[in-house]
C-alpha cells in the first residue's frame, strides 16, 4: 500500500471535499495540487510545538522548498516568520505584502543587487555566509546597522543525501567553527558600525529522521557560543539552527516525531545553556519540506504503455522531468496511486516514465499500481515540496498549474503556463 496522507471514498482518492480526479477534469493535467489546510496544519503544528517556558522561539518557514504570493499570504496569516535565498523570492514575499522584518535572507552567495535591494527593503536579518558578504554591504553605505546572523558549520554529520548534506566540512555553506577566521570575522562584526550582529545560523542538511543530529548540532553550537564569548567577550543574542526535519516519502519511511524532538531540542538548548553559564538566547527553526511536502500531489494523465523485450513495462505520463526533477537528481523514491481505482490491488510493477526527451525521464523506478488503463489519472504523493520550485521549461514544456484546495474551496495559485508565456523573453 502506498504512503497517502489523504482520505479514500468509494475507490477514489479525496482532496478537502474534492475528488482528485474531478480536480485533474476541471484544471487538467499534469496539476499540483496543496491541500491547504493540511499545510496551515503543519505550521501550527510547529508552532505549538516549539515553545519553551525560559526561551523565545521563532519558526520561519524555508520558502526554497515552495513559494508564490499565495504561500506568503498563508505564512503571514499562520504567524511564522520568512526565510528566502534569493531576491525573486524575496521580491515575491514584498508584493504579497508579507512584513519586511520577519524576513530572514539567506545564501552562500548573494548579489550585490540583491544585498541592495534587502537593504532597501530592511528585512529583518541577512545570514552571512562570507566575508565578501560582509564587504559587499560595507561598500553600500548601509544608513542604519545591519542585522545579521553569520552562518558557520559545525562539521556535523547528518546521514542524508550528499546533495542535501551543508554541514560537513568541505560544504560550500558557511564557514567553519574549527577556523580562526570565523572568530575574527565574528569580532569585525561585532564591532563595524554597520553592522548589529545578532547571533549565528547552522543548517545542517535536509531529510533528518533521528533527533539525535540536532542534538548534536546543538551542543557543538552552544560550546562555539561558549568559545566566542570567552574569547571575544561577544555575547550570541540568536541561535538559528536551520530545518532539515525528514518527511515520508513512501511507506518505509519514517518521518521525525515533531511532537517529541521540537521539546527536546528546546530542553537540550535550556539544559546546555545553563551548564555552560550562558545567556539564554532565542531559537529559530526554519522547516519547509516537513510543512508542504505530503499536503501536495501531482495528478497525471496516462498516456501509452510500452513493454520491453525484457518485460520491463513502462507508463508514459503527461508530465516529465521538467516538473519532477528530484527522482533524476537525488534519485528521490516516491509513490503512486490510480486516484478512481484507490481499493484495487496494486500488483503491477511498472517503471513510471515522462514525456521529455531524456533517458534519465524516470519518476518512480518500480512503481507497483493496478493493471493500468489508457486516460487513467495518476498521482504521485508528497510533492509539495521542491516540485514546483524546481520545475522548468526543459524541452520548452509548460509548468504545470498549482490550485491550493481547502476544504470545498478551490483556487488557481499559479496558473498553466502557455505557448506565448514561453516566449515572453523571447528576443529575435
Amino acid at each position: 500500500m502506498s504512503f497517502n496522507p489523504f482520505p479514500i471514498k468509494n475507490h477514489q482518492l479525496y482532496i478537502g471535499e474534492h475528488t482528485v480526479s474531478s480536480l485533474a477534469q476541471q484544471f487538467g493535467t499534469p496539476l499540483y495540487i496543496m491541500d491547504e489546510a493540511l499545510m496551515r496544519h503543519q505550521m501550527r503544528l510547529f508552532k505549538q510545538n516549539f515553545k519553551h517556558k525560559f526561551i523565545n522561539t521563532e519558526v520561519a518557514y524555508a520558502s526554497k522548498a515552495f513559494l508564490n504570493l499565495a504561500m506568503c499570504r498563508m505564512v503571514d496569516e499562520e504567524g511564522l516568520h520568512l526565510d528566502v535565498v534569493s531576491g525573486g523570492e524575496l521580491y515575491t514575499a514584498k508584493q504579497a505584502k508579507y512584513p519586511m522584518d520577519k524576513i530572514i535572507f539567506h545564501g552562500n552567495h548573494k548579489t550585490r543587487d540583491e544585498l541592495q535591494l534587502a537593504l532597501d527593503y530592511k528585512v529583518g536579518l541577512i545570514v552571512l555566509d562570507n566575508p565578501f558578504e560582509m564587504d559587499t554591504i560595507q561598500h553600500l553605505h548601509p544608513i542604519q546597522p545591519v542585522p545579521v546572523l553569520l552562518r558557520v558549520n559545525p562539521g556535523i554529520e547528518a546521514h542524508t543525501h550528499d546533495y542535501i548534506a551543508t554541514s560537513r566540512l568541505d560544504s560550500k555553506f558557511g564557514m567553519s567553527i574549527f577556523s580562526d577566521e570565523t572568530l575574527d570575522l565574528i569580532e569585525q562584526l561585532n564591532q563595524s558600525e554597520h553592522f548589529d550582529f545578532k547571533g549565528l545560523h547552522c543548517h545542517i542538511g535536509s531529510q533528518i529522521f533521528d533527533g539525535t543530529s540536532f542534538v548534536k548540532e546543538i551542543q557543538a553550537l552552544l560550546q562555539y557560543v561558549k568559545r566566542v564569548f570567552d574569547e571575544k567577550g561577544i555575547e550570541i543574542e540568536i541561535l538559528n539552527l536551520g530545518g532539515g526535519f525528514g518527511v515520508q516519502y513512501t511507506a518505509e519511511d519514517h518521518a521525525i516525531d515533531l511532537e517529541a524532538t521540537l521539546p527536546q531540542l528546546l530542553d537540550t538548548v535550556y539544559s546546555e545553556t545553563l551548564r555552560l553559564n550562558l545567556q539564554m538566547p532565542t531559537i529559530i527553526i526554519e522547516p519547509g519540506r516537513s510543512i508542504v511536502a505530503n499536503a501536495g500531489i501531482t495528478a497525471y494523465t496516462i498516456g501509452a504503455t510500452k513493454q520491453t523485450p525484457s518485460g520491463k513495462e513502462y507508463v508514459f505520463v503527461d508530465g516529465s522531468m521538467a516538473d519532477h526533477i528530484r527522482t533524476a537528481l537525488y534519485q528521490a523514491k516516491y509513490e503512486a496511486a490510480l486516484v478512481d481505482r484507490m481499493n484495487e490491488m496494486a500488483d503491477h510493477h511498472y517503471t513510471l516514465a515522462g514525456r521529455a526527451c531524456e533517458s534519465g525521464d524516470i519518476l518512480i523506478h518500480d512503481c507497483l499500481l493496478p493493471k493500468v488503463e489508457i486516460n487513467d489519472i495518476l498521482c504521485v504523493f508528497s510533492t509539495g515540496a521542491y516540485h514546483y520550485s524546481m520545475s522548468s521549461n526543459y524541452n520548452r514544456l509548460l509548468k504545470p498549474a498549482v490550485i491550493f484546495v481547502n476544504e470545498d474551496a478551490i483556487r488557481i495559485v499559479n496558473k498553466r503556463e502557455t505557448y506565448e508565456d514561453l516566449l515572453t523573453q523571447d528576443r529575435l
